[in-house]
C-alpha cells in the first residue's frame, strides 16, 4: 500500500541509513571497547536523581553490550564503494545464534562476519531478510561461539506501543566501527513512516510506527539497539533524517512490535509475508471532506484506487474516481472512506497502515467500516500476501 500526498513538502531532507559505513580496507575494527555516553541532565534531575539516572544507564549499559555486535560485510567491489565493504550493528536474538539486523547493512554481502563485545570474530551466514521492513537476521555458529567462551545473551524486548513521547532512549552501535558506543536521549515522536526501499523498481511500501529520537545515531549504528530505562528493546536503529550525512538529532528505529512480528517467520522460513489489501489510501482532511459533502470534521482514509484483482478489489472497495481540484491541485474523490479496521478507529492513511502491521494476518477476514456516499457499511476483506518491493 503507497502512501501519497496531496501537497509535495516545501523542505527536502535527504534520508541516511544509519548503520552502513563504507569500510574501504574491509580490515577488522579494533577490538577495544569505545564507550560515549551522551547524557543531558536538566536542573530538576541534579543532585540525587541525576546519581540515580546515571547508575540506571550505567546499568542498562553493563547489562546489554554483551548483546550488541559489529557486523562487516564485504561487498562486490563500486564505484561508490570501492573498498567493497561496510560496517553496521546487531543483537543477539536468541541463545541459538540468530543475530538481528537491518537488511540494508547486509543487502548484496558476500561475506559476514561478527564481531562481539570482547573483540572475538566469527563467520555468520545470512539466514533471511525482509526488504519492507528493513530486517535481516544472520546466524553465528555456537560452536564458534563457545571457542571463545562467549555466552549469548539474548535481548529482552519491550511492547513498543505502549511508548510515549518524552520517555527516555538509549541506543547502543558502533557508529562509524567504534564498537559498544552507547548515546542517550529521549523519545522524540512515534507514528512515522519510513520508506521501506527507496531503491525498489516495483512497488513501494512504508515502514509504520517508526520510532524518532534525540539519541545520536550514525552510520555504523543501523541494526543497532533503541533501548528504555530497563534496558529491553522499544526499536532497532535504522536511519537519520540529515543535510550532512551524520546525525542531526533526528533518528528513527524500527519499533519493537514490527520486530517480534517479522523476526520469527525469518528464523523458521528465511522471509515474511506482509498482510496486503491492494488500495492507496490518503488521509481525508477537510477540504476532500467538503469536496465529498462530508462534515469537515470527519476524519478517515480515503480510497484512491484498487489494484485489480487484490483483496479489496474482491471484496468490493470503491476507489475514487471523480476528479475535482482543491488548492490548485487536481484530485480524485468521491472513493471509500475507511474509519475503523477490526474496530479500531481510523483517523489517517498512517493510522490504517499502522494496524494493518500490527495486526493484519495473511488469511485473516479483516473487517473495514466504511463510509460510501456517506452512510456507514462494513466489508470483510480477506488479507492477502503483499507483493515484493
Amino acid at each position: 500500500m503507497k502512501r501519497k500526498f496531496l501537497i509535495a513538502a516545501l523542505l527536502a531532507l535527504a534520508i541516511s541509513f544509519a548503520g552502513c559505513t563504507a569500510n574501504t580496507n574491509t580490515t577488522t575494527p579494533p577490538s577495544s571497547t569505545t564507550t560515549s555516553i551522551q547524557t543531558t541532565t536538566p536542573s530538576s534531575l541534579e543532585g540525587t536523581s541525576a546519581t540515580q539516572l546515571e547508575t540506571t544507564v550505567e546499568s542498562v549499559y553493563a547489562n546489554t553490550n554483551q548483546s550488541v555486535v559489529n557486523i562487516q560485510v564485504n561487498l562486490q567491489a563500486s564505484a561508490s564503494n570501492p573498498g567493497g565493504g561496510a560496517l553496521g550493528s546487531g543483537f543477539v536474538w536468541d541463545t541459538l545464534g540468530n543475530i538481528v539486523t537491518n537488511n540494508h547493512v547486509v543487502d548484496g554481502a558476500t561475506r559476514i562476519t561478527v564481531t562481539f563485545y570482547d573483540g572475538s570474530t566469527v563467520e555468520a551466514s545470512l539466514v533471511g531478510t525482509d526488504v519492507d521492513s528493513d530486517l535481516a537476521v544472520v546466524k553465528v555458529n555456537t560452536s564458534d561461539v563457545d571457542v571463545y567462551g562467549i555466552k549469548l545473551q539474548p535481548v529482552s524486548v519491550a511492547d513498543s506501543t505502549q511508548l510515549k513521547v518524552g520517555q527516555m532512549a538509549i541506543a547502543i552501535g558502533n557508529p562509524f566501527g567504534l564498537e559498544g558506543t552507547m548515546t542517550v536521549g529521549f523519545i522524540s515522536g512515534l507514528g512515522r513512516l519510513l520508506s521501506a526501499n527507496q531503491n525498489a523498481v516495483g512497488p513501494t511500501y512504508s515502514i509504520p510506527d517508526i520510532i524518532q529520537t534525540d539519541a545520536a545515531i550514525n552510520p555504523g549504528n543501523s541494526g543497532g539497539v533503541l533501548l528504555d530505562l530497563t534496558g529491553k528493546l522499544i526499536g532497532v536503529t535504522n536511519s537519520i533524517d540529515t543535510t550532512t550525512g551524520t546525525n542531526a538529532g533526528v533518528g528513527f528505529a524500527i519499533p519493537s512490535k514490527i520486530v517480534q512480528q517479522v523476526v520469527p517467520p525469518l528464523i523458521s522460513s528465511g522471509h515474511y509475508e506482509h498482510p496486503y489489501l491492494g488500495i492507496s489510501v490518503i488521509t481525508l482532511n477537510p477540504d476532500l471532506a467538503k469536496a465529498m459533502a462530508l462534515p469537515s470534521t470527519q476524519r478517515g482514509a480515503l480510497v484512491e484506487t484498487v489494484t485489480t484483482g487484490s483483496p479489496a478489489d474482491k471484496a468490493g472497495i470503491k476507489a475514487s474516481n471523480n476528479p475535482t481540484t482543491i488548492n490548485g491541485q487536481q484530485v480524485n474523490v468521491g472513493g471509500d472512506v475507511i474509519i475503523a479496521f477490526n474496530g479500531e478507529t481510523i483517523k489517517s492513511s498512517d493510522d490504517l497502515i499502522a494496524f494493518l502491521a500490527r495486526s493484519g494476518v495473511v488469511g485473516q477476514t479483516a473487517t473495514l467500516t466504511v463510509l460510501r456516499s456517506g452512510k456507514q457499511t462494513q466489508i470483510q476483506v480477506t488479507l492477502g500476501v503483499r507483493p515484493s518491493s
